[in-house]
């Protein structure tokens, strides 16, 4: 089978959801190529490893390529795919050069095009992300693995977003907390919660193949006893009191669901949020705080920003 490699040309506020519409729409791989990556300062304890062709990457925005199969349904869906991330604009996303191209590559070369890039990332204190391929021995005794599968996923959890986000959970996360995920997309944060402790975590995705990914990579890393999934849109219709609810989907859609969240929580219960672009934290700190949250910890990388919030209830 060929397959074809659509190119985006966009910027970094849009890799988020412009990946999201390369998987709702079948691409079997994603990988996303950032100038930034190439000046990167790494601690080398880490255990990444790193092979970045400079030639392969723009010298501004960014690149993301998919991959689709060559078949005469090819036309309709990049078609399909232009519009969805033409609509983004409606949410006042900058696409940048928004230029997109397509090239044909053989099934061999396909499967070295994305897979190259995906390598053992620890990501914070304690959690790696390993893709399924990789062989991996643990550094420490405390570290705690999580196997993805990117063909299925929604990246690999090397985006700014991801790994504030995992950083966020890791610091505050009890043992035995109830948590929900709110945009599961791989299901990355919902088993990061599981193995750091969480006793109960419901995962909701408006997208049925988030949903699915999710499952896949539940199951992966054997925690699909501790998470719960449902396609459902946000926090609709959602009654349940929980610890920590974390989300990393886009700003504008944050604040759309700010005070759902409000109720949802229990007492002193923590909002973890990120798919924050730096220009549009303030908006979400604002509409956080409208809702009734204290902002407890805002951090950052790169662009991007994760914004933690605290439901402190005043005793009268």
């Amino acid at each position: 089978m060929n397959w074809s490699e659509i190119r985006v040309h966009t910027t970094n506020e849009a890799v988020e959801p412009i990946t999201n519409i390369m998987h709702e729409t079948g691409a079997s791989g994603v990988v996303i190529e950032d100038p930034a990556d190439l000046v990167k300062e790494r601690d080398t304890f880490f255990g990444e490893v790193y092979e970045l062709n400079p030639d392969e990457y723009p010298e501004e925005g960014v690149y993301i390529k998919a991959y689709l199969p060559v078949n005469s349904f090819l036309g309709e869906t990049v078609d399909r795919i232009k519009r969805a991330i033409n609509n983004l604009m409606l949410y006042d996303i900058d696409l940048g050069r928004n230029e997109i191209t397509l090239s044909e590559i053989d099934e061999e070369e396909w499967a070295t095009a994305w897979k190259k890039y995906y390598k053992p990332l620890k990501i914070s204190e304690k959690i790696t992300i390993i893709p399924t391929w990789e062989n991996y021995e643990p550094v420490s005794t405390d570290e705690v693995i999580i196997e993805l599968d990117p063909g299925m996923a929604f990246g690999t959890g090397a985006h700014p977003t991801t790994v504030l986000s995992i950083q966020a959970i890791e610091q505050y996360i009890n043992k035995n907390d109830v948590v929900i995920d709110v945009g599961c997309g791989s299901g990355v944060l919902s088993i990061a919660s599981a193995l750091l402790g969480a006793k109960e975590v419901y995962a909701f995705d408006l997208d049925d193949v988030a949903v699915k990914s999710t499952k896949v990579n539940t199951e992966l890393n054997k925690m699909e006893s501790k998470v719960t999934l449902k396609q459902n849109n946000l926090l609709d219709h959602v009654d349940m009191q929980s610890d920590i609810i974390v989300s990393n989907i886009l700003a504008e859609i944050i604040v759309r669901f700010a005070a759902d969240a409000w109720n949802n929580l229990k007492p002193n219960g923590l909002f973890i949020t990120s798919g924050i672009i730096q220009a549009k934290k303030q908006m979400v700190k604002d509409e956080l705080e409208k809702a009734g949250f204290d902002i407890v910890m805002l951090n950052e990388m790169e662009d991007w920003a994760v914004i933690v919030a605290k439901k402190t209830e005043n005793v009268v």
